[in-house]
């Protein structure tokens, strides 16, 4: 398959095993706790969390509508200390965006002048990637101008192309010549085509740290799924060794972003595969919320519920704190 990727694929019993040794030093285990997410979610996320940083790093301007001050307000419900935000890239009538039907990643996300504003205005508070339409002309003169402004990384990638192509690769020759992360979202049938390939893309780019996000990044963690556009929740339990589990262990380069309704699901769907992947991964999963909703507070609020999740399900105060906060300070160089 690849000189870095073996293939080997654990049962479901043997990955859990697997963590045994680890969990015997874990303090603070949370192992034997009732099973009713829901309600410890909804009682988690309604404690005070001012008091912990949380990162967020995946957030848009004018995401569905959400003005700068209901985005603000929603930040703070959440509890979140630092937000990044990803710009959409240039409106246009592209195959690469559907034909217009994805421009704003397809939520009319606002683009890179809209965030660089907020990080204008809130400095410490508010930072930014880097985004542009990656097959019109310019996007790299685009992309490398907010770049020298501050932005922390590109993304979020999110339009119609293969993972193999000129255009994907342009925007990672930016990112490997910049020294800095880039953030995708994989779905099947819609963006970023070729994940299944995609260890080819961090052979030919090995010092270039990957984000895999969204729907097929999650599906990918179970060894027994079929790639299927209409099957991208599933909510029957890990068969573990999936190809997302793999980059994340042969690919130190790669990460994963645990925002947005798929990544809430891949917590909630098998808890105990969870508690064990957060622990084996605790180094390479970075907390996002990529929600739209006004209140940041559950139930409504996903991104609030993912938060809880977490807190539920890390197996020791220092793996949360991790998710929560480390890894992308880590990363990203954000400092509290």
């Amino acid at each position: 398959m690849t000189r870095g990727m073996v293939e080997r694929t654990p049962s479901r019993r043997g990955f859990l095993a697997s963590t045994g040794a680890l969990l015997a030093g874990c303090c603070h285990c949370r192992a034997g706790r009732p099973e009713d997410a829901l309600t410890q979610d909804l009682a988690l996320g309604s404690r005070d969390s001012a008091a912990e940083r949380i990162i967020d790093i995946h957030q848009h301007t004018n995401y569905s509508g959400r003005t700068d001050e209901q985005l603000l307000a929603h930040q703070r419900n959440m509890g979140v200390t630092q937000t990044v935000l990803l710009p959409a890239g240039r409106y246009v009538d592209r195959p690469s965006t559907h034909m217009g039907k994805s421009n704003g990643l397809a939520v009319k996300a606002g683009t890179n002048e809209s965030c660089y504003r907020l990080t204008q205005e809130y400095p410490g508070r508010y930072f930014m990637f880097a985004n542009e339409t990656p097959d019109v002309e310019g996007a790299r003169e685009e992309i490398e101008k907010y770049l020298k402004l501050g932005a922390l990384g590109i993304g979020e990638q999110k339009f119609n192309i293969d993972v193999e192509s000129p255009a994907f690769y342009g925007l990672a020759d930016v990112a490997r010549d910049y020294g800095v992360p880039m953030l995708c979202h994989f779905q099947t049938g819609m963006y970023n085509h070729g994940y299944r390939r995609f260890w080819r893309v961090m052979d030919r780019y090995p010092t270039v740290k990957f984000i895999g996000h969204a729907q097929t990044t999650w599906t990918n963690l179970d060894a027994d799924y079929v790639e299927d556009a209409k099957q991208l929740y599933p909510k029957t339990p890990y068969r573990a060794g999936g190809i997302t589990d793999r980059y994340l262990r042969d690919y130190e380069h790669f990460y994963t972003d645990l925002s947005a309704g798929s990544g809430l699901n891949s917590m909630i769907r098998d808890p105990e595969h969870a508690r064990a992947f957060l622990l084996v991964h605790q180094d390479k999963v970075i907390y996002g919320s990529d929600c739209n909703d006004h209140p940041g507070k559950p139930p409504i609020c996903q991104g609030a519920l993912t938060i809880a999740a977490v807190k539920r399900l890390a197996l020791s105060k220092g793996i949360e704190r991790k998710i929560l906060c480390g890894n992308a300070e880590r990363l990203l160089g954000i400092r509290g």
